[in-house]
């Protein structure tokens, strides 16, 4: 019986180890094919990642591209927007020269219009007060011997006469006028009379022509 349970051991033995065998050897052949198929997964893997790298950095690179292109538009624009800018301020600075240059003509021909209004309106009484004069003319040239003419220079001339009973004919005269302040201004006195600017200064004063002429008669013949 030992014999025989020896056997039966060593029957099982090789039974086991041809088994054992058998199972390395086709889990070795499973190895060797998950091996193989990996190694293929990862170079298509690797193929498939490398043309993904290329594609991504052609991306990146005309991203950039589109960026510097971007900037350089901005630039441009910012360019333009910077000339446009100083054409409107430029614009802008020569329309308010303008509107001072309008407003200062505007002045100019409102003060030329005063200006004008008031010379007309000093014109116009100077004529008056020469109108006035002049017709006054023919009160005095019987009673006090008085000639008056109008010469150069808007200027009014009186010649007495019948002053010097010697030379009845020999005039005694001066000139008149009006200055631009309208005041009466005496010139051109023959005899000179050295109170001559008194009575200037009076008539001036109160305005009373008559008494003036009056006072320079008086005068004359006081010469005489």
């Amino acid at each position: 019986m030992v014999e025989d349970e020896l056997a039966l051991f060593d029957k099982s033995i090789n039974e086991f180890w041809n088994k054992f065998k058998s199972t390395v050897s086709d889990t070795s052949c499973q190895m060797a094919g998950l091996r193989d198929t990996y190694k293929d997964s990862v170079k298509a893997f690797a193929e498939k990642l490398s043309v993904k790298l290329k594609e991504e950095e052609q991306m990146i690179e005309m991203f950039l591209e589109y960026q510097n292109q971007i900037c350089r538009q901005n630039k441009l624009i910012q360019e333009k927007k910077d000339n446009l800018m100083r054409v409107i301020a430029e614009v802008k600075g020569k329309k308010q020269e303008l509107e001072a240059l309008s407003a200062n003509i505007q002045d100019l021909k409102e003060g030329y219009t005063k200006k004008k209004e008031t010379i007309s309106a000093a014109k116009k009484a100077n004529e008056e007060r020469l109108k006035r004069l002049q017709k006054s003319a023919d009160l005095y040239k019987d009673r006090l011997g008085l000639e008056i003419r109008k010469v150069y220079g808007d200027k009014l001339q009186f010649i007495f006469t019948n002053i010097d009973p010697k030379h009845p004919e020999s005039p005694f005269m001066f000139s008149l006028h009006l200055n631009e302040a309208r005041d009466y201004e005496v010139s051109d006195c023959s005899p000179h009379l050295e109170c001559l600017a008194e009575f200037q200064e009076n008539v001036r004063k109160t305005n009373n022509f008559s008494a003036f002429l009056a006072n320079v008669r008086k005068a004359f013949t006081a010469m005489v």
